[in-house]
């Protein structure tokens, strides 16, 4: 495929960005701002899978601007929706606000003003460590300050028609016969326990009464209040299968991917958006889930989620945005274990980027440059020469209490700069590794090693035991080369890559030194297996 068929810099999110522009040339709608929107959930604590959502939205944007477009990224909080269940080791006392709206409960922990407004910050606080540039839009202060006030009103205007289209999307007959609105209950402080019965236009007000209801198999009796409620306050929220309808319209997005689980609530909401507001509902990507490595979805009620501050202890943010990059399709499973690997791809993705990788697909070798590229957030991409794996190496056999200082000496005598932010920051995220989980993982990659080779490193393992003189090693390496007939080029550039993931780096016995020959025998033994 010749490279003029590549578009923008080769990726999906080029794509997409190529398609939602064409799209919108063909609807007549303005180009001046293309929005993309992110649903963040404020119900738990933020996985890696719930950036996700934010992550994919600004790269679309990115692409867009690249084009010449002026874009920008909503990140909208679902802090009205009500508290379904206590995630995992939160405190039991939150049993007294099941079903409350999560920006009225109080923060469990004490330092935000409420409990939706500390899970929000959450995940906003790892966004802005990644770099990810948004505008916050809080569910809670939308409908506080009535700014949806229109989109809500025509919806219950039409509350027969859309309880008409849930149905025939979904068969859930429930909107038949009431309206798709949850009231706050004035009374006992519910959310989901109320049902909407009629609608006053003019007034801009519902009535309801809290009846009760069955979530997650448990049934939660009402307190029997009844009320009126106005949508130009924070008195309740519209129903998932017509809010996101109305804030598409309300802020005018033009893009939004979603989750395989809420398929259906995106179904129903395009077509309210077009049947009743008039509104051509965005550009959609579906992406999968992300699991657990016991193939469980990862999820914030379970507790087996694995946050973005975590991943940030073991490696950078720009492996993290390409692990969420790389693909949108298929299901991911992720564990410690994966920070260590994106790490590793990280180094390969800049190799191609910089030249020191060779790859001959012209389409493959611009995506992976393109995903380095959104990674970095179309900024400057810094050419750290240092393998991540070596560092890695090395924390593995530094001093406990001196790992920095042994890292960093040996760094210098191999020739590495090591006086930049980025050095520090790599040297880090290993120490912190192998102090948490000790011996590295194996690479995912399997290295393609002829029969000749494999047999010549069977017999360097034999030759390098018990050694720990630099010199001494280097000797035996060019020994063995020679015995095999195998050029010591290629006999070097296969040891590179076993132990750094690189096709060169320091000399190699002292490295072999520095390590030690029995993490090295143990990686060539990986290797050859």
């Amino acid at each position: 495929m010749s490279s003029e068929e590549i578009i923008g810099r080769g990726t999906w999110i080029d794509k997409v960005a190529h398609e939602l522009i064409e799209r919108e040339r063909r609807l007549g709608r303005s180009l001046d701002l293309i929005r993309t929107e992110s649903g963040l959930g404020a119900s738990g604590i933020p996985h890696v899978g719930s950036m996700a959502d934010a992550v994919r939205a600004y790269a679309v944007a990115l692409a867009l601007r690249d084009m010449g477009y002026n874009s920008e990224t909503i990140a909208f909080s679902d802090d009205l929706d009500g508290l379904r269940k206590i995630p995992e080791g939160l405190p039991k006392d939150l049993e007294n606000y099941l079903l409350w709206p999560v920006s009225l409960i109080p923060d469990p922990f004490g330092c935000h003003e409420s409990y939706g407004k500390h899970m929000s910050s959450l995940l906003l606080d790892a966004l802005d460590k990644a770099g990810i540039e948004y505008t916050h839009k809080s569910a809670y202060e939308v409908y506080k300050s009535g700014e949806m006030v229109n989109e809500i009103h025509e919806i219950l205007l039409n509350w027969k028609k859309v309880g008409e289209i849930i149905y025939e999307e979904t068969e859930q007959e429930k909107f038949l016969h009431v309206l798709p609105y949850f009231a706050i209950c004035k009374q006992c402080g519910r959310i989901y326990t109320t049902e909407a019965y009629e609608y006053d236009p003019k007034g801009k007000r519902i009535k309801y009464k809290c009846v009760g209801s069955e979530i997650k198999g448990r049934w939660y009796e009402g307190c029997g209040y009844e009320g009126w409620a106005y949508i130009y306050k924070a008195d309740g929220k519209l129903s998932w299968k017509s809010e996101f309808a109305a804030r598409w319209r309300m802020l005018d997005i033009r893009f939004e991917a979603y989750g395989k689980d809420i398929a259906d609530s995106v179904r129903v909401n395009d077509r309210i958006s077009r049947e009743i507001l008039k509104f051509e509902p965005p550009y959609h990507v579906r992406y999968e889930m992300f699991l657990d490595t016991s193939g469980r979805k990862v999820s914030k009620s379970r507790g087996n989620v694995f946050t973005p501050q975590l991943w940030y202890k073991y490696g950078s943010p720009e492996s993290l945005i390409l692990f969420l990059l790389k693909r949108f399709t298929g299901t991911r499973k992720i564990s410690f274990n994966t920070v260590v690997h994106m790490m590793r791809e990280l180094d390969m993705h800049k190799d191609v980027y910089f030249g020191r990788l060779k790859i001959d697909n012209p389409m493959k070798r611009e995506r992976m440059k393109g995903l380095l590229e959104y990674s970095y957030k179309l900024r400057e991409i810094p050419d750290i020469k240092v393998p991540y794996d070596l560092v890695l190496s090395l924390a593995e056999v530094a001093p406990p209490g001196k790992e920095t200082e042994f890292i960093t000496s040996r760094l210098t005598k191999y020739g590495y700069k090591v006086d930049t932010q980025e050095i520090e920051d790599i040297i880090r995220y290993a120490i912190n590794w192998i102090r948490d989980f000790g011996p590295t993982p194996a690479r995912e990659r399997e290295l393609d090693i002829d029969e000749e080779t494999k047999q010549a490193l069977k017999t360097l393992i034999q030759e390098i035991k018990g050694l720990n003189d630099g010199e001494e090693i280097q000797g035996k390496i060019f020994k063995v080369a020679r015995q095999h007939g195998i050029s010591p080029r290629k006999f070097f550039k296969v040891l590179y890559q076993i132990i750094i993931g690189r096709d060169r780096g320091p000399r190699m016995g002292p490295l072999i030194a520095d390590i030690g020959t029995d993490r090295v025998i143990s990686l060539i033994k990986e290797a050859i297996k």
